[in-house]
């Protein structure tokens, strides 16, 4: 029986895939040798104890640095000069490298490679060489340990996702020493230099080996790079040399900076970086299942309830009321106590769907007394507009920096929502079946991200994160939109085009919206106490109705006496 790991291809499928590159490339795994060439890719397999030497022989004269860099899915390796790698000449992570600026007549260059695990982890090396005019990533490194490091340095969490990187310099022919980090800020130094940041994501819903090893090679050198990813960023000297981004847990996405010298006009590639915002070595809260039961519990019955809606909500105009106050008071309530309080995800849902409840009672019970319909069509028409002024950010439009300052933002979102129930204030039935439509097919959707990733459900996600996390302003929210995704606005679109047309038609003739109930409960209880004729005007009140209730619940548990006569007995 075959062993399966985490990103679900067996050991036997890479130990093939690892086999056949060998015999194609020449690599000599048996006695720990990897013969290279200057820009071709090598697949090998690493150990903790054999490091595996790697070797560029016959380089050009005219190469003056070479970056060799070695990658693993999710467990590190450790790239190094000497044979016994120290803090000042390796470096370790799942996405690593070095540079080595090579000295006059040297045509040899020699790395090692080993992993941090007793077994064998899957890795894939390249060396990428450079010339003396492009510039040197990580030529002016002062925050981590090597001397010069090209490598990117990444952090996530649930919200966001961190990268930082070394400044650069200038570059220099064999033999001759770069420019000084330090020798100015005009145009001959290092501060003429422009850093491209670009991200590339990985297939969606795909977390095997074989696909990220693929994909980290469109991410590795300067021309590849500009053809496959997608530039977010880019940066000067003056900028502080990191970037932000929103996590998208369970989706691979890979980092890379092209550093530019308009000068000379040459570029050069940092190390490549990859994450997937998640632990696929965990057991639980893994990549492969990142939503919880109790999410999953909580979305699927607002699916089915959204449904209905979408479809029924104006003929059903008490649950629709329910439904809109359900959403409203949820969504105020979950924000209140996560930031107010440090309780866990699975108490503060509950917490949540508790005053969804209450909150849904409490606008029915306001429309059953008051039945003031504009009231009720501002919070339904709010509704609606929360999730169109959320469409709208979601595309690049909420990436333009003018939306990093948190007051032009809410503003902007604010008049966005508001403008929805002011355009359709004069047809407020129409409105409410739009809404219906729209907010109830939307629930299908994030019921749908529970079980399958899909970008859509971040329409709404990076709301909560912008109104939960003071400074997630600064990160960049692009997403990608792959067939899963379109598939996905396919059905969203039909249901909601759907749910609108099926309820325009059922309420065509009809009165816009269902009589005062309190006035008709009302109306009802005088006829009822002035018509002695009405067979209801004898109905008991409710407190001796409820009262006769119990008593015969009573009855029912008192035991029966015997008949016939008892006599005590006379002594």
């Amino acid at each position: 029986m075959k062993k399966k790991n985490i990103s679900g291809h067996s050991e036997l499928q890479i130990f093939n895939l690892l086999n056949y590159t060998v015999k194609k490339t020449s690599v000599y795994l048996n006695t720990g040798l990897l013969e290279m060439s200057l820009g071709k890719f090598r697949n090998v397999l690493l150990n903790e104890t054999n490091p595996v030497e790697a070797v560029i022989r016959n380089i050009a004269s005219n190469v003056t640095l070479i970056i060799f860099q070695a990658h693993a899915q999710q467990k590190d390796v450790t790239v190094s000069f000497d044979k016994f790698p120290s803090t000042n000449n390796s470096a370790t992570g799942a996405d690593r490298g070095l540079i080595s600026i090579l000295h006059p007549q040297q045509s040899v260059c020699t790395w090692y490679l080993q992993s941090l695990e007793a077994n064998q982890v899957f890795s894939t090396a390249v060396s990428i060489p450079y010339t003396a005019r492009d510039p040197i990533p990580g030529g002016c490194n002062l925050e981590f340990n090597l001397e010069v490091d090209p490598n990117i340095y990444l952090e996530y969490n649930l919200v966001d996702t961190r990268i930082k990187f070394a400044p650069a310099n200038l570059g220099s022919t064999r033999g001759e020493s770069p420019p000084s980090c330090d020798s100015g800020t005009g145009q001959n130094s290092r501060w003429r230099l422009h850093y491209d940041i670009y991200q590339y994501f990985l297939p969606e819903n795909d977390l095997s080996e074989i696909t990220l090893m693929s994909h980290l090679r469109k991410m590795s050198e300067v021309k590849s790079i500009k053809a496959n990813g997608m530039k977010m960023i880019t940066l000067t000297t003056n900028d502080k040399t990191d970037a932000y981004f929103s996590s998208l847990p369970g989706q691979g996405v890979i980092y890379n900076i092209i550093v530019w010298d308009p000068l000379w006009n040459t570029s050069a590639a940092y190390v490549p970086a990859h994450t997937y915002a998640c632990s696929l070595a965990t057991l639980v809260d893994n990549c492969l299942s990142p939503t919880k039961l109790p999410t999953k519990i909580f979305f699927t019955i607002l699916a089915v309830l959204g449904l209905f809606i979408c479809f029924f909500g104006h003929g059903f105009w008490k649950t629709d009321l329910f439904y809109m106050g359900f959403i409203f008071m949820g969504l105020f309530f979950f924000v209140l106590i996560t930031r107010v309080t440090n309780l866990g995800f699975d108490v503060c849902l509950i917490l949540t769907a508790v005053a969804g409840i209450v909150g849904g009672l409490l606008l029915v019970a306001y429309w059953w007394r008051f039945g003031f319909v504009p009231l009720c069509m501002v919070l339904v028409g709010l509704m609606l507009g929360l999730l169109f002024a959320s469409m709208i950010f979601f595309t690049p439009l909420g990436d333009y920096r003018v939306f990093r300052d948190d007051a032009v933002f809410w503003v902007t979102f604010s008049c966005i929502a508001l403008m929805i129930p002011v355009v359709f204030v004069g047809c407020p039935r129409f409105l409410n079946i739009l809404a219906c439509g729209i907010v109830g097919s939307y629930s299908v959707v994030l019921a749908i991200a529970c079980y399958l990733y899909t970008s859509l459900a971040y329409i709404t996600l990076d709301l909560l994160r912008r109104i939960l996390k003071n400074d997630f302003s600064r990160a960049y929210t692009n997403v990608p939109f792959q067939t899963n995704d379109f598939i996905i606005l396919a059905v969203w679109a039909m249901l909601a085009l759907g749910g609108v047309t099926v309820q325009l038609r059922r309420e065509r003739g009809e009165v816009p919206f269902p009589p005062h109930p309190y006035r008709i409960w009302k109306r009802e209880r005088e006829r009822r106490s002035t018509n002695i004729l009405d067979p209801s005007h004898h109905i008991p009140p409710l407190r001796e109705r409820i009262h006769n209730k119990l008593l015969q619940i009573r009855e029912l548990f008192r035991k029966e006496q015997p008949a016939g006569e008892r006599t005590p007995l006379l002594l």
